[in-house]
């Protein structure tokens, strides 16, 4: 067999029965570390701050942006994990869909979570255009022709966004929005609604993965794109579809996330680099490990602005980024297969 570290993540399972039990020790065993290392972490941040409520209210700060993270890797990870492409653009992607949100706020007065229903469709067909009119062609092939493809198309959007839209930065009002105490932290009623429709979305994709024909397809491209097609399943088709979900998956994040947000032509840049560091954390390919490690890069985000004060949050993330490339590159929930 061939070693890969993304792909298997998406196929059935098919495992003997001792390799599911060592496997599912070891994720138990994984889950627990990560607990563990959290549970030290937030400790430290309480004895540092001094202020339990400085710490719950970054912690349930942290989870519920972690929700939004988690839906845009579940997207960037199922191209990877199906098509063997890293999409660039799927930042830029994201910024598109809350550009069309806030223009159907601004023209029809729409209710923001509303044009979830136009976000969704819209970047699903562009995802569908964007791979058959360019990346058709790049999977399995060079890294860098998908490089040189998905940034220069992130460099078009980007561009295109403000050519159209100005560089002044634009806000999208939630009507009626409200914030409420939960345990001593104030949650304002837009995170609360992001989290919850991030959460109810990313186990609709993990429905549609593991119990419709379409999933069975994708898992199966997944994990031998020639035997899926010698069976009858048309490969072209089914990565053209996955593509177009993965680029859905940012544009409900978009709608989710815009009333949270400073909407500019460049909001995708940050967005990219998070979901980036959450697919890798969570391990390529792996759709489940992709949410739960957004809610991971969620809480140490937070928690960076207490131990650092007014530096980046970024830092800490990219600090975890590095440690998992050096003890665990194939992600805290990836596997490898021998």
């Amino acid at each position: 067999m061939t070693n890969t570290t993304h792909g298997a993540p998406l196929a059935p399972e098919v495992s003997p029965p001792q390799t599911k039990t060592k496997a599912g020790g070891g994720f138990l065993g994984r889950a627990g570390i990560v607990g563990g290392v959290l549970v030290i972490a937030i400790v430290i941040a309480l004895l540092r701050s001094g202020s339990g409520l400085v710490v719950w209210q970054s912690v349930v700060t942290g989870i519920l942006t972690g929700g939004l993270y988690g839906l845009i890797a579940m997207g960037l990870t199922l191209i990877f994990g199906v098509l063997d492409i890293v999409n660039f653009a799927h930042g830029a992607l994201l910024a598109v869909a809350m550009f069309i949100s806030f223009g159907m706020v601004s023209a029809t007065g729409m209710h923001p979570y509303l044009t979830l229903v136009i976000a969704i469709p819209a970047l699903f067909l562009i995802g569908a255009a964007v791979h058959r009119g360019l990346l058709s062609g790049s999977g399995g092939k060079s890294l860098e022709n998908q490089l040189l493809i998905t940034l220069g198309l992130s460099l078009l959007l980007e561009n295109g966004l403000l050519m159209f839209f100005g560089a002044e930065p634009k806000a999208i009002a939630l009507p009626g929005d409200f914030q409420f105490p939960l345990l001593g932290a104030v949650v304002a009623g837009s995170r609360l609604y992001a989290f919850l429709g991030a959460i109810a979305l990313g186990a609709l994709l993990y429905w549609l993965l593991r119990r419709t024909r379409l999933g069975t397809a994708i898992r199966a491209v997944a994990a031998n794109g020639p035997g899926a097609e010698l069976v009858g399943i048309n490969v072209r088709r089914i990565h053209t579809l996955t593509f177009a979900i993965g680029t859905a998956c940012a544009g409900a994040a978009a709608a989710l996330a815009g009333p949270l947000v400073t909407v500019t032509p460049t909001l995708g840049e940050q967005f990219n680099i998070t979901a980036f560091v959450v697919v890798v954390l969570g391990g390529m390919g792996n759709v489940v490990g992709a949410l739960v490690g957004g809610l991971l890069i969620g809480l140490v985000e937070q928690l960076t602005t207490i131990y650092l004060g007014g530096q980046s949050s970024l830092l800490g993330v990219f600090v975890v980024f590095i440690l998992v490339l050096f003890l665990r590159p194939q992600g805290l929930f990836g596997r490898k297969t021998a």
